[in-house]
């Protein structure tokens, strides 16, 4: 009586064999997303200008790479005499879509400047180019803030956060 061909011999190897080569390749038919890392300093003074319209103070910069060549980066701009409004005090380069408390920013260069309100701040943002207005975004107070820094920039993750200070703006990267 001749077995039929699920029983023969070997075919349980068979199936693990297959299975395992579905378990390698399996993960290159779904598109993987970046996964976003704090930019390095060395990084950062390649991207960030040392004078954008003014003068810039390098130990601020901060920043996030995917590290495929995307970065999403901020430095404070040295302005005195320059905006007594604070209409710029930061320089900040996208190049992967983002969304900022919900403006929307597509890849390229802006400038921030805010005004404190209370226990927040009116983070005002232009076009750097035109000093055209994209939008205002609300930063509050980050409770239990640990160090204060001028401008720092978090990866992605749990909460992705912009830091002024002791204030904090939420963020979202987006694919549109």
């Amino acid at each position: 009586m001749k077995r039929p061909p699920s029983l023969r011999p070997g075919w349980p190897r068979d199936l693990l064999g297959l299975a395992l080569l579905l378990a390698l390749v399996a993960p290159l038919a779904w598109p993987q997303r970046p996964v976003w890392r704090q930019a390095t300093d060395a990084e950062l003074a390649a991207l960030l200008p040392a004078r954008a319209p003014v003068e810039t103070e390098s130990s601020t910069a901060s920043g996030i790479t995917d590290g495929k060549g995307h970065f999403i980066a901020g430095i404070v701009l040295i302005t005195a005499g320059y905006s007594a409004d604070g209409k710029y005090s930061h320089y900040l380069v996208v190049q992967s879509p983002m969304s900022i408390d919900g403006v929307r920013l597509t890849p390229g260069e802006y400038v921030f400047g805010y005004s404190r309100d209370g226990d927040t701040l009116s983070v005002r943002l232009y076009e750097a180019l035109t000093g055209k207005p994209v939008g205002t975004a609300k930063a509050t107070r980050i409770p239990g803030a640990g160090m204060v820094r001028s401008l720092q920039i978090l990866p992605p993750g749990e909460k992705p956060l912009i830091q002024i200070g002791r204030f904090g703006i939420p963020y979202e990267l987006t694919d549109k």
